[in-house]
């Protein structure tokens, strides 16, 4: 059990440093301001995308059900903390699939938001990281 902890966590690290990075370039891509540079983001944002974030995602997800495998539905059941942290887990993959769609934004050249919003947009997992790892660790309900 211990080594499926590990790996779940090694891919949280690594879905949560695309989840922080995929947003910052997309600050940047917004105020680039010439061709090459424009290309060279969208070749960036979809590596990072396609080839780090997207895979660390399902790799976490696939280690964190492994790991509630090793417990009883009664035990789960009664695991109040881990239900909020299911929901916020839920809500970073909906977060996920919006990088997503501002990828494809990006890719045909419609962005729509200013580098504020993406600034902003980019705090939104630092908040439910610390709300998961608090509620992991201290586990208070």
């Amino acid at each position: 059990m211990l080594w499926v902890k590990a790996f779940h966590i090694v891919f949280v690290v690594t879905w949560f440093a695309a989840l922080f990075y995929l947003p910052r370039l997309f600050v940047y891509h917004t105020m680039c301001e010439d061709e090459a540079g424009n290309d060279r983001f969208k070749i960036m944002e979809r590596k990072l995308y396609l080839g780090i974030m997207t895979p660390s995602a399902i790799l976490t997800l696939l280690f964190g059900v492994w790991l509630l495998s090793f417990y009883s539905l009664d035990h789960i059941a009664s695991m109040h903390w881990l239900h909020a942290k299911l929901i916020l887990v839920v809500l970073l993959f909906l977060y996920h699939a919006y990088c997503g769609r501002l990828l494809k934004q990006f890719k045909n050249d419609a962005n729509q938001h200013s580098h504020v919003f993406y600034r902003w947009f980019n705090e939104l997992p630092v908040i439910v990281l610390i709300a998961v790892v608090i509620l992991a660790v201290v586990k208070p309900f």
